[in-house]
């Protein structure tokens, strides 16, 4: 009878456990596009190499544009049902909205930042030029 209990127990726990992490990692998506601001989403995976090539301009576009763009990085390996939300065929794959949550431009590959700096700028983001090599790893 105590194994029984604990048991039920341990099963109890190992529920709430695994709702704990399915509400963390649905929490750790945010809400896209966000909401009155343009926004691009790289959706990607960590492991992807071409993804991999992206993250360094992805963390500097995020670092760059904080309060003008919403510049957001969803791992698809991860978030799986992420890649049915947004229609994806391959990776890394970039959808930027407008400010009204319009989609008004996709791409797959590997984007190099002058091109989304340039859709960007058609999105009505103030861009600044930079003298810097926009792509890393990339002549």
């Amino acid at each position: 009878m105590r194994r029984l209990i604990g048991l039920l127990a341990l099963l109890g726990l190992l529920a709430l456990t695994t709702r704990a992490f399915t509400a963390e990692e649905a929490s750790s998506v945010p809400e896209i596009p966000v909401k009155d601001m343009v926004t691009m989403v790289d959706l990607g995976a960590g492991k992807c190499i071409p993804c991999k090539l992206m993250a360094p301009i992805i963390k500097n576009l995020q670092e760059e544009y904080k309060g003008k763009a919403a510049i957001v990085f969803i791992d698809v390996w991860k978030n799986p049902e992420q890649e049915k939300k947004f229609n994806i065929h391959t990776i890394p794959t970039q959808i930027f909205y407008d400010e009204d949550g319009k989609e008004i431009y996709r791409h797959e590959g590997f984007f190099a930042k002058d091109g989304i700096l340039a859709v960007l700028k058609k999105a009505g983001v103030a861009v600044v030029e930079s003298t810097e090599p926009s792509d890393v790893g990339h002549n």
